[in-house]
């Protein structure tokens, strides 16, 4: 079962974001799978690497926007990103050297985090982009 679904709640109305979101969605779902059947930690290692890299991509791609459209709200939005970067690498560093598994409250979060962000701060910009024509 997963444990996040995309819906159009989550929609920020720029479809090359929307995917960039589901695709966070369908890693954070297979990472919970893999934690929920108890795959091997090279298993879980290797999807929390895709996570990492991948929403480090993603935030990229957002904040190239707001570079190119001069987003007002940028810099707090940037910050963001850098805090879960910060605490997802430290869950990976501690992963990694095996201090730590992956856990229910580690996915809550991720999770959690997530959909407050896309509900919250980037829902923030869907009116600002979409006047800039970005669809």
């Amino acid at each position: 079962m997963a444990l996040l679904t995309w819906n159009d709640s989550y929609s920020v109305k720029i479809k090359d974001i929307d995917l960039q979101h589901q695709k966070l969605i369908d890693l954070i779902n297979e990472l919970h799978d893999g934690m929920k059947s108890g795959q091997g930690s090279a298993v879980l290692g290797k999807i929390l690497n895709e996570l990492v890299n991948y929403t480090k991509f993603h935030f990229a791609f957002e904040e190239k926007l707001f570079e190119k459209y001069v987003y007002p709200d940028a810099r707090t939005h940037k910050r963001e990103h850098e805090d879960l970067v910060k605490q997802v690498l430290d869950y990976k560093e501690s992963f990694d050297a095996g201090k730590s598994v992956l856990t229910i409250d580690i996915m809550n979060f991720l999770r959690d985090w997530l959909t407050k962000h896309i509900s919250g701060s980037d829902k923030k910009y869907t009116p600002f982009f979409t006047s800039k024509g970005l669809a």
